[in-house]
C-alpha cells in the first residue's frame, strides 16, 4: 500500500501490525461504547494520570506491618532466609 493509498484511507479502517502476522485491515473499535469508558481521559480530563504526581506520592509512603498489600503484589510471607539457602546457618 502506498503513502497516498493510506492518507486516503477509510477512517473506519485501521492497519493492525502484530509481531508473527502480515499486517491487516480491522475496523476501529469504539472506544465511547467499552463498558469503561468513563475511566478514560477522553471521558473526564481529570482522569488523566499524572507520572510526576504519583512519584511523589510513591515517595512518601510508607510501609509498615498493618500496611495492606493487594494480593496481585502479594508474595506470601517474608519472615528471614529460606531452610534451605547455602548461606543459612544451623
Amino acid at each position: 500500500m502506498s503513502q497516498d493509498e493510506i492518507a486516503v484511507m477509510d477512517g473506519g479502517k485501521c492497519i493492525m501490525q502484530l509481531r508473527g502476522v502480515r499486517p491487516f485491515f480491522s475496523d476501529k473499535f469504539d472506544i465511547t461504547k467499552h463498558s469503561r469508558y468513563k475511566e478514560l481521559s477522553d471521558y473526564d480530563p481529570k482522569n488523566t494520570f499524572d507520572i510526576e504526581d504519583y512519584v511523589k506520592h510513591l515517595q512518601h509512603m510508607k510501609v509498615t506491618p498493618n500496611t495492606e498489600v493487594d494480593e496481585a503484589f502479594d508474595c506470601g510471607e517474608v519472615s528471614g532466609q529460606e531452610d534451605n539457602s547455602p548461606t543459612t546457618t544451623k
